[in-house]
């Protein structure tokens, strides 16, 4: 059965974090946008972003100082296009936040910058740079932008519905087809519908929760990187999954799919904190330099590395030497909850164990966020923009999200609308399945996978751990597509659904990466290719949409792509 719906001046965005909410205000004056969020609107990884955004707000600092510590961090992958581009873009991209009435620490006593405002040094930076709300800069971003959502007559918000696919349809005298809608869950009443748009926008953030341990909420889970690949859009460095340094260890965690760690702010290193085994002694200077201060990807490998070579179940994080008034005046959100969780970072050490965090792959998009597939945009990180490259630097997380969602709307407003065109949507066909009475094999499938990911794709991998992965995977997948299949729909399995296609790309990736680079590190292929030889991995579709590669996305200069027309496994 088909039904007509009408394509018209609507702007759907799937996801309601910074990247989604920035975006629906940059073209809610000209257009009319519906925001789709899986839960209630403020609920999303951007809620639970402590430490701030990075820009370069004092005279002391330098655009050519982020770039370059950006792309030291991203090993020898970043855009250097792409990253000055973004850095560039950052310091208005803060003052656009303050004009929408985000509250950033002011100088107050401490150090900070010429602008008036507290800024603080994470790791991988060289400069004070990172602008924050004390220790809640994401609550604070997200409930400004939030309350200017609702009071915009042009968004309508679609809270507990959960994007399913996307609908790609043929237009008349269009040779290729465009994106046109996608299929909604409403999570309240069981319905589904296909929601139809001129532009569809996924803003459904990273794909953390594919690991047992994340500092990620429930809803990371993969869905718009999982959505584009099934609608023929190309992937990227899948294999660069960040793990967070410093998670609070909570002994007798349930692992079950809706456990979080919460997470320890890289600003608490950045302000003097110092990871400790259990007989009190420092080991970052061992391993780098730069010691606590050093990328991400370098903490969370020592910390991995002492606790298997010590048999440990965490190593301690100790701040307390900095005194009981500067932690509560710096850190008073996680110091009240650490406290509630029976830990006082004021008068000792609290433990602490890495986490995965960040998805620095994702769907091939230009600087607007344009994809593969005409009228689909990707911000956030959902998105692959080339900003992060083996390894995203502090902070600059926020600053893609707002930069780029920026740009995209720009670029939705500047083009015109798709001609008004009657376009037949396939309707949601439910007749040929039932409601399950086996709940259990998600459930069970849900942990499993998680499980294996943790295991095997973790921090450190090797080829035999990659492809006891990849085969277990496939056969996850083959049992949640005949799930699928006969009975309706629910939250879970939909996640399950998308969980196991990430976790697909991210071994498919990572079995084609022969050296170890950034986030990833194989036993196998220890050592660093030289960086003339540095490529992104670029994954292709069966159904890839784009024609001649590449379409919307061009590789920095002197680089290439790891066998970038070979297309991984099962689609």
């Amino acid at each position: 059965m088909q039904t007509a719906q009408d394509v018209t001046g609507k702007v759907l965005i799937i996801g309601s974090g910074a990247a989604g909410l920035t975006l629906a205000l940059r073209v809610a004056d000209s257009h009319e946008v519906a925001i789709v969020s899986k839960d209630a609107l403020s609920e999303g990884s951007t809620r639970y972003a402590q430490g701030g955004i990075s820009a370069v707000l004092d005279s002391t600092d330098s655009l050519e100082a982020h770039a370059a510590d950006t792309m030291a961090a991203g090993a020898g992958l970043c855009d250097p296009d792409i990253v000055r581009f973004a850095i560039q873009q950052g310091p208005a991209a803060i003052a656009w936040l303050i004009d929408q009435g985000v509250e950033f620490t002011r100088n107050g006593d401490s150090p900070g910058s010429d602008s008036g405002y507290h800024l603080t040094r994470e790791g991988g930076h060289s400069h004070r740079r990172v602008i924050h709300a004390e220790d809640r800069t994401g609550q604070a971003i997200e409930n400004t932008l939030e309350a200017r959502v609702r009071q915009h007559p042009n968004i309508t918000v679609l809270e507990y519905h959960v994007a399913i696919d996307l609908i790609s349809v043929r237009t008349s005298g269009q040779p290729d087809k465009r994106c046109a809608g996608a299929y909604l869950l409403n999570t309240r009443d069981g319905q589904v519908r296909a929601m139809p748009a001129a532009y569809v926008v996924l803003a459904t953030g990273g794909a953390s929760k594919v690991y047992l341990y994340t500092s990620n909420p429930r809803s990371a889970t993969g869905d718009g990187i999982a959505m584009a690949w099934r609608a023929g859009c190309r992937i990227a460095n899948m294999e660069f999954m960040q793990f967070h340094p410093t998670c609070l260890y909570l002994p007798g965690q349930a692992p079950s799919a809706d456990a979080r760690s919460f997470l320890i702010s890289e600003a608490v290193r950045g302000e003097g904190g110092y990871l400790l085994l259990p007989d009190g002694t420092r080991f970052m200077p061992a391993f780098d330099e730069r010691a606590e201060l050093a990328p991400r990807d370098v903490v969370a490998r020592a910390i991995d590395h002492e606790m298997k070579r010590l048999g440990l179940e965490h190593v301690w994080l100790d701040i307390s030497h900095k005194g009981g008034d500067f932690i509560r005046k710096h850190f008073p959100t996680i110091y009240q909850r650490c406290l509630e969780l029976g830990h006082d970072m004021s008068s000792g050490p609290i433990p602490v164990v890495p986490a995965a965090h960040y998805t620095c792959g994702g769907v091939m998009t230009d600087h607007c966020g344009r994809t593969d597939l005409p009228g689909l945009y990707a911000v956030g990180e959902t998105a692959f923009t080339g900003l992060h490259g083996a390894n995203r630097m502090a902070s600059n997380s926020l600053l893609e999200c707002l930069v780029f969602s920026t740009t995209a709307g720009a670029d939705i407003v500047g083009q015109p609308l798709p001609a008004p065109a009657h376009v037949k949507l396939p309707a949601w066909d439910e007749s040929r399945v039932t409601d399950s009475d086996e709940e259990i094999v998600v459930s069970h499938n849900w942990l499993e996978l998680r499980r294996l990911m943790w295991d095997y794709v973790g921090i450190v991998r090797s080829t035999k751990r990659l492809r006891r992965a990849r085969d277990r995977v496939q056969l996850l997948q083959r049992e949640i597509d005949e799930y699928y299949s006969h009975f309706v729909v629910t939250p879970d399995l939909l996640e399950l659904r998308n969980l196991t296609t990430v976790a697909q790309l991210i071994i498919d990736a990572a079995m084609r990466r022969r050296e170890s680079r950034g986030l990833h590190f194989s036993l196998d292929y220890p050592e660093r290719n030289p960086d003339d030889r540095a490529r992104t991995t670029i994954l292709v579709p069966d159904g890839f949409v784009g024609g001649e590669l590449p379409v919307c996305w061009h590789l920095r200069p002197g680089s290439g792509s790891i066998e970038d027309n070979q297309k991984p496994g099962q689609k």
